[in-house]
């Protein structure tokens, strides 16, 4: 099968066996199994996070099938929700808002595997899942148990956590969120979800109203999937927002945006950096070009090879990095190639 077939970009060559795990308990065989005979693993979800070589990937693709979501209510601690991680991530955001639990809301319209979010710890418009999680249940593959991790052992940061930083030992099993319960959102974080609301900073709006507002803003940048939309032939945001010292920071020229970290560190915008070096959106003259809807995602028009795309992020990559003195990181997961 033709990893093409799995990923969100629809790059890839094949992989020389693929196996499909829908419960627990296989998906650990499964690993067992495959590391007892060395073969190389990959875990596939939602495959929205892969960027794939051409040549493919000479060994197991594990397809994460797993289903299950788990609920718990409590009057004073809300709800605590097991889920399983292959459960497709925007469903269970979409339940979450259809049955007041609060805190995900803002995540709406991701793509991709619950298991995944944790790796990356995904955010966006003022959320991050660090934010809920209450702990996460892996496979150690090292040690071949099953262990949990409280959420303050996941080491989470900005787009990472000790899970990306040791990639090839874990595999998750199960995350479970701890979730207000309520009609409104949590205080609106975003200054550009804000004005979409038409509340302040800080202030609270319904549940549904905050879904509805931020699968808008996705569906304007080509952050929804649509088949029928090249723009979302993508992996999503594919550079990483830097975080930079302060002097570093104060080194960009004035309009460019700037978030104040908690350590006195600086973010800043990806996006911006990308078109105030030279490449607006649509930019590229084969078929990967950046979104016409958003210059920070790396798009497959149709016919594009992974080289294609690789090229193409190179190029930004280089540019930004002449133009700012910025090295800019790719987000996806790159699989047998490298930028």
């Amino acid at each position: 099968m033709d990893l093409a077939d799995l990923t969100t970009l629809r790059l890839g060559g094949p992989a020389r066996n693929v196996v499909d795990a829908t419960t627990e308990a296989e998906l650990v065989e499964a690993v067992r199994v495959i590391d007892e005979a060395g073969d190389p693993l990959l875990l596939v979800g939602g495959g929205s996070n892969l960027v794939v070589a051409d040549e493919g990937f000479d060994g197991t693709c594990l397809r994460v099938l797993t289903r299950g979501v788990d609920v718990v209510l409590d009057a004073c601690s809300g709800a605590t929700v097991t889920v399983a991680a292959g459960e497709p991530w925007d469903p269970f955001v979409a339940r979450a808002v259809e049955t007041g639990w609060v805190g995900l809301e803002a995540l709406s319209g991701i793509p991709g595997s619950v298991g995944a979010t944790p790796v990356q710890n995904v955010g966006a418009y003022g959320q991050e899942v660090a934010q809920t999680i209450a702990s996460v249940r892996t496979w150690d593959r090292y040690d071949r148990v099953v262990r949990t991790f409280a959420a303050a052992d996941c080491g989470f940061a900005y787009r990472t956590s000790r899970f990306k930083v040791e990639p090839r030992r874990h595999v998750i099993l199960s995350v479970t969120f701890q979730l207000g319960l309520g009609d409104l959102g949590t205080p609106v974080a975003y200054a550009e979800l804000a004005r979409a609301l038409g509340v302040e900073v800080g202030e609270r709006a319904p549940l549904a109203a905050v879904r509805q507002a931020v699968l808008a803003l996705r569906s304007a940048k080509g952050m929804v999937l649509d088949a029928e939309d090249h723009d979302t032939w993508s992996a999503g945001s594919f550079f990483t927002n830097p975080v930079l010292p302060a002097d570093a920071a104060a080194a960009l020229p004035a309009q460019a945006p700037r978030f104040e970290q908690p350590d006195g560190s600086v973010k800043t915008s990806a996006a911006w950096l990308i078109q105030h070096a030279g490449f607006g959106r649509g930019h590229g003259d084969g078929p990967a070009r950046l979104s016409t809807k958003h210059a920070l995602a790396l798009t497959n028009r149709g016919g594009a090879t992974t080289e294609d795309l690789l090229r193409l992020a190179r190029e930004v990559r280089d540019g930004v990095r002449a133009t700012y003195g910025i090295s800019l990181e790719p987000e996806p997961v790159l699989v047998g190639c490298e930028l």
